[in-house]
């Protein structure tokens, strides 16, 4: 079994703060055994967190959270940038096409851009993975219906920290079944429904400092959009 950490964004994202090496030392830190960054609609910093991971004892996992036109989907195993904007169908596609895999992230959480409000439930289906622990909840009813559904359809799932700052990274992982450390056999492991899930709550101390501070950076960002 390998713990990876499937849901990660640095300071490339909108709402990230720090740089890839500052979460791939927290991977290291926890125990994990593979990382994945996955920036909102970006994957420069992906790129070369998974060309470093090495370094660092890690298997870096390629991929992105990508934007589409129902929420948010996370593609892992991707080296190519998918496109914001197209709709639930044609992201699916074009993260397949690209030789990635298509999980998807807090789908029942509409304040988070989860899809599943706008799209039907065997659209959702056609999913590779359901994240059925994202770490940042609330009252957990979300997560729940993630996995209630993802259990009604035999799907694979995955936990994910959808860690902004590093202290979150190995908040929520998922433990994959497979010896072999190269992003293919996991990412090959998670479609075969080899994985369990291990999470825990993230604290409301962290909670609250990647909220304000994600709140400052989005201040930030749309002041040098307007200049």
């Amino acid at each position: 079994m390998l713990s990876v950490e499937l849901h990660s964004h640095s300071s490339l994202s909108y709402d990230g703060r720090d740089p890839i090496e500052y979460l791939l030392e927290q991977a290291v830190a926890v125990g994990l055994d593979a990382l994945a960054v996955t920036d909102h609609d970006e994957i420069d910093a992906s790129l070369e967190a998974a060309d470093l991971a090495s370094e660092y004892g890690l298997v870096g996992i390629p991929g992105m959270e990508v934007t589409c036109a129902a929420g948010h989907v996370l593609a892992l195993g991707v080296e190519e940038l998918i496109p914001a904007g197209l709709s639930y169908d044609e992201t699916l596609d074009r993260i397949r096409d690209a030789g990635g895999i298509a999980v998807i992230p807090h789908p029942f959480q509409k304040s988070r851009h989860g899809v599943a409000p706008h799209i039907t439930r065997n659209q959702l289906a056609a999913a590779d993975a359901i994240e059925i622990y994202n770490s940042r909840l609330l009252t957990g009813i979300a997560n729940q219906r993630a996995e209630r559904f993802a259990k009604r359809r035999n799907l694979p799932m995955t936990a994910g920290s959808d860690a902004h700052i590093a202290e979150m990274v190995g908040q929520a992982v998922t433990e994959v079944g497979t010896d072999t450390r190269t992003a293919d056999a996991i990412l090959d492991a998670i479609t075969e429904g080899q994985t369990s899930v291990v999470g825990s709550k993230t604290p409301w101390r962290i909670s609250f400092q990647q909220a304000a501070g994600g709140a400052k950076r989005r201040v930030k960002h749309a002041l040098s959009d307007l200049f």
